[in-house]
C-alpha cells in the first residue's frame, strides 16, 4: 500500500495567524478545500482564499461563546476514519462527512496568559478544548492525516508544501505527530500545575520544549542538552557555546549573587559549582580585585558575577584572567571592547528574572524535589549564645560568610575578614577536615586569620572546629546549632574569648 497521500482538504483553528497567509494561499493553488471557523475564517476570508465554515459541515452553529465550535462527529469522523477500513469509509458515505487531510492547529496561549498575571477567568477560558481535541484526534490517525500543532511548524509545513505540491509520507505525517503529542502533553502539563500550585495532589509533571544540544555533556563521552528558556535570564553578548559545566557554573553564580543583589557592589569567581574568591567593596573594581585574591589559581577558568555594571577599568582587570564566562546586569560599551579581546570569553547580561521555587534532581529510577532553600540568614535569626557578642564589623563578616556557606558544597567551612573571602573548605566528609583545608588554604595565600569570622553550614557536633579556629585566629563564630553538644562549643568560646552566634538554620548543600 501507498504511504504517501496528496492532501484534498485541511482544517483550521488557530490562535496566531502570524505566517498563516502564505500557508492557506498554498493550499489555495493546491486545489485544497479549506474548512475554518471563527477569527480564523475571517482571517482566511481576508487573503481571498475560499474557505468553507465548520458550521456549513455539521449544520450546527458555534455555541456558547465560542466554547463549542469543532466538537462534532463531521469534523472527528473525517479526522478519525481510517481510509483503509471499508466500514468507516462507508459510515463517512452514509453521513456525509468528508475526509480531512490535515489539520493546523495553534493553542490558546495558557502559559502566557498565567504568567502575564491576568485573572482566573481569563486563565479558565484560555484552556484549550477543541484545539487540544483535534491534535490528538489527528496525530493519533497519522496514517492518514498531517497535524500541523503549533504556529513553530508552519514554515515547515510550507516548505513540505512547496516541495511535494501538497504529497505527504508515512515517515513525515508520523514525525508532525510526534511534535503533536509533544504540544499536547507539554499544555495539560501547564494546566496541570496551575491548579496544582498548592501541591496537595502529590504528583510531578515537568515539561521544557525546545531542548538546546550541547556539544557534550559532564565528559566528552557524555551526551548533553539543556532544557529551559535560557533567554529569558541572559542577553548573550559574546562568546563561544556554552556547555554542560558552564551552565553549571552559572547556576551556582547566579543563586549566590542574588544573596547579594541589594549589597554594594560584590563580586565572586566560581569553579566547579563552589566560589573561590567573593568580595564586597565600594567599586566594582576593588570587589574583583579582592575577590581574586581569594583563590588566583582556582580562578584560571572559572565563571565571574557580578552585582553591578562592570566598567572599562574593572574589563582591564578582568581581562588579563583565563575566565569562560563574564556575568553582569551592565557592561559599559569600553568595558565590552575589551573583554570582546578573547574570542571565546562568554558575556552575559543577567535580566531581572526570579528563578524557579523548587528544586529536582535524578535519584536512582526516580526523581528528587524539594523547595529552594530561599532562607537568607539575617541579624534577627542571630541568637547569641556566648558571653562575647559579635561586633558590628564581626555581625556583617558573619552574615557575609552565612551567605556563602550556604551555596557551597557540604561539608563546608567559610573563612571571612572584611567581606572578603578568606578560603572555604569544600565537599568534605568531616567538617573538621573542611576547617583545616580553609585554614592552609587560607595560608597559601597570604591571608591573615587574626579577626576572621568562621561559619559553618551545620552544627559542631565537638568542640574540635572552635579548638582549632581560635588557634588560628578566629574571633567569631556563626552556626545553626542544634546538637546535643552544642554546649561543649559554647564553653570553650567563653573560655578562650571567642563569639558565637547561632542562626537555627541548616544549609547542607549536596
Amino acid at each position: 500500500m501507498n504511504s504517501s497521500k496528496k492532501a484534498q482538504t485541511a482544517l483550521i483553528s488557530v490562535f496566531h495567524k502570524e505566517g498563516l497567509a502564505p500557508i492557506v494561499s498554498k493550499l489555495d493553488k493546491l486545489g485544497v478545500q479549506i474548512y475554518s471557523t471563527g477569527g480564523t475564517e475571517r482571517f482566511i476570508k481576508e487573503q481571498g482564499v475560499a474557505v468553507t465554515p465548520v458550521e456549513d459541515l455539521t449544520s450546527y452553529p458555534s455555541i456558547l461563546g465560542g466554547r463549542v465550535k469543532t466538537l462534532h462527529p463531521k469534523v472527528f469522523g473525517g479526522i478519525l476514519s481510517r481510509r483503509e477500513e471499508e466500514s468507516d469509509v462507508a459510515q463517512l458515505d452514509t453521513y456525509e462527512i468528508p475526509e480531512i487531510d490535515i489539520v493546523i492547529v495553534d493553542l490558546y496561549p495558557f502559559e502566557k496568559t498565567v504568567a502575564s498575571g491576568a485573572g482566573e477567568q481569563d486563565i479558565i477560558e484560555k484552556i484549550d478544548i477543541g484545539g487540544i481535541s483535534l491534535i490528538r484526534a489527528a496525530a493519533k490517525n497519522f496514517k492518514d492525516v498531517l497535524c500541523v500543532s503549533c504556529m513553530d511548524q508552519y514554515d515547515e509545513l510550507l516548505s513540505l508544501l512547496d516541495e511535494s505540491n501538497g504529497v505527504t509520507t508515512l515517515a513525515e505525517r508520523k514525525a508532525f505527530a510526534a511534535k503533536a503529542f509533544e504540544v499536547s502533553s507539554h499544555y495539560d502539563s501547564a494546566i496541570f500545575n496551575y491548579f496544582n500550585s498548592d501541591r496537595k495532589i502529590s504528583a510531578l509533571k515537568v515539561s521544557y520544549s525546545n531542548g538546546m544540544p550541547l556539544r557534550y555533556g559532564e565528559n566528552p563521552h557524555q551526551q548533553g542538552t539543556f532544557f529551559g528558556d535560557f533567554d529569558s535570564l541572559f542577553e548573550k553578548l559574546h562568546g563561544k557555546a556554552l556547555s554542560y559545566n558552564n551552565l553549571l557554573d552559572i547556576d551556582a553564580a547566579v543563586h549566590l549573587m542574588n544573596e547579594f543583589r541589594e549589597d554594594l557592589p560584590t563580586f565572586a569567581i566560581l569553579k566547579h559549582n563552589n566560589a573561590c574568591g567573593l568580595a564586597t567593596r565600594a567599586t566594582v573594581k576593588e570587589a574583583y580585585v579582592d575577590a581574586l585574591a581569594g583563590d588566583p589559581v582556582s580562578a584560571f577558568g572559572g565563571i565571574l558575577i557580578t552585582n553591578t555594571a562592570i566598567d572599562k577599568e574593572t574589563a582591564e582587570e578582568i581581562h588579563k584572567l583565563f575566565c569562560e564566562v563574564v556575568i553582569a546586569p551592565e557592561f559599559s560599551e569600553d568595558a565590552l571592547e575589551v573583554l570582546k579581546g578573547k574570542k571565546n570569553r562568554i558575556l552575559l547580561i543577567q535580566k531581572p528574572t526570579s528563578l524557579p521555587n523548587t528544586q529536582i534532581r535524578t535519584c536512582l529510577n526516580g526523581i528528587l524535589e524539594q523547595d529552594r532553600d530561599a532562607k537568607t540568614d539575617s541579624l534577627s535569626d542571630l541568637k547569641n549564645v556566648t558571653d562575647l557578642k559579635p561586633s558590628k564589623s564581626e555581625l556583617e563578616d558573619l552574615l557575609f560568610a552565612s551567605k556563602l556557606c550556604k551555596h557551597t558544597k557540604s561539608n563546608t567551612i567559610v573563612l571571612a575578614k572584611n567581606k572578603q573571602l578568606c578560603a572555604s573548605g569544600t565537599g568534605q566528609t568531616s567538617r573538621v577536615d573542611a576547617l583545616n583545608q580553609a585554614i592552609q588554604k587560607a595560608g597559601v595565600f597570604n591571608f591573615d586569620l587574626e579577626g576572621a569570622v568562621m561559619a559553618s553550614d551545620a552544627f559542631f557536633p565537638f568542640p574540635d572546629c572552635v579548638e582549632i579556629a581560635q588557634a588560628s585566629g578566629i574571633k567569631s563564630v556563626i552556626q545553626p546549632g542544634g546538637s546535643i553538644k552544642d554546649q561543649l562549643s559554647i564553653d570553650y568560646c567563653n573560655e578562650n574569648g571567642l563569639s558565637m552566634v547561632m542562626t537555627g538554620t541548616r544549609h547542607f548543600k549536596h
